[in-house]
Parts: structure tokens; sequence; C-alpha cells
């Protein structure tokens, strides 16, 4: 959920200039490799941990046991997207809910579903269930794009804490079309983009590109 791996010291600079040092309250931890490579990781919500942990066979790949449950994401090779597809038909909960569902697909998160919404032409609040197949293989595809396109940037970061292995920030949050932009104009349609609470998050959408569905 947060934090930073990093190879050698906790930089003082990045690419986006002089960064924060991690306060004293942070969590760190520091291991050397054989090499002599310091890798760190660093969590600024001190949510993270390190642990050692057994191997387990998932669909013929090795994993750590306590993250066996949790589905492959789009980028991963083994990802198969029409059996993903298959389990959103009998999802009857909201679709971002289920993106953000990593039993159901994994790597997501918030800001990246709020662009995949979006890119697909999907509200955050319609039905799984009620999306047919070919719209539900439209978003995971506009899913695996949107992760494509911010990995070759460097990722989101909003934070200084925010960067790569490198200490260097990423800058796709320059390209973003939903999440964020709550009142400025939709970059499709012209339309005031919205945001509104979902799952103690928020969701940022187009009003008229992705319409809300329909009261029964």
């Amino acid at each position: 959920m947060s934090g930073q791996m990093l190879l050698g010291s906790t930089p003082s600079t990045g690419a986006g200039g002089p960064q924060r040092q991690p306060n004293e309250n942070h969590l760190r931890i520091a291991a050397l490799l054989d090499d002599g490579t310091t890798v760190s990781f660093v969590d600024q919500r001190t949510f993270g941990g390190w642990m050692v942990t057994e191997l387990v066979d998932v669909d013929g790949a090795q994993v750590p046991e306590p993250v066996a449950h949790i589905a492959r994401d789009p980028l991963d090779p083994g990802f198969d997207r029409d059996a993903v597809v298959n389990v959103l038909r009998h999802k009857n909960s909201e679709i971002k809910r289920q993106l953000l569902d990593q039993t159901v697909v994994s790597g997501i998160g918030n800001i990246y579903a709020d662009e995949a919404l979006w890119r697909a032409r999907v509200n955050p609040t319609r039905l799984a269930s009620g999306l047919s197949r070919r719209k539900l293989a439209e978003l995971l595809d506009a899913a695996t794009a949107v992760m494509s396109d911010a990995l070759g940037q460097g990722g989101t970061s909003f934070d200084s804490l925010y960067v790569n292995v490198n200490g260097e920030s990423g800058y796709f949050d320059r390209s973003l079309d939903a999440y964020g932009r709550d009142g400025q104009p939709c970059r499709r349609c012209g339309a005031v983009m919205r945001r509104e609470k979902f799952m103690n998050r928020s969701s940022c959408y187009c009003p008229q590109c992705q319409p809300r569905p329909r009261a029964r």
C-alpha cells in the first residue's frame, strides 16, 4: 500500500530535485546483499514490513505463502483476461469495488481504476454483473494499458517519498485523465469532472462520458 524499496542509501535528491528525508517515525529496514548493495525499506505510513516465508505453488508459479490468495495482475504473463471476465460477470456489486478486490485482479489500485474506467467509459458504480463480456474485456484492457503507460513514465508520484528504487519520482500524474481532476473539463468531451466518495476513498469520473446507472 505504501513505502519504498531502495537500492543503496536513501537519497536526498532525485530527478525531481531535493527530497524530504524519512523522519525517525518511519519504519526503516535495511539488508546488505552479497555484492555489498544495500536494500532498504522505508514506509512513511508504517503499514508494511519484511518477512521470510515459504514459497507455494499457485497455477504453476512459486509465490510467498501469505499472498497466495492474491490474484494475478494485468501485467503478469499468466494473467487470464477471459477468466477474470467470467468472475466479474457473476459479481453483483460495483465494478470499481471489483477492480480493487485483490482476490479478483491485483495491482490496479484507486488511481488506475479511475483511469481505466474513464478510458472504457464506464461509471464506477455500474454493477459488474450488468456489464457485457465485451465491455468488461475492454475495461481490463484499459487497466493494462494504463498500468503500462504509468510504468513507462516511472509511476505516479504525489509525494517526495513515492519514488523508484533509484530515488527518482515518476511523472504519470501529468497524464492522468480522471483521478484528481474533479472540477476540470473532461479531456474527451469537455464536461466538468466529478468527484464522489467511494469505499472511504474517492472516484473521479465524467458525468457525460461515464453516466451513472439509471435508478431501478
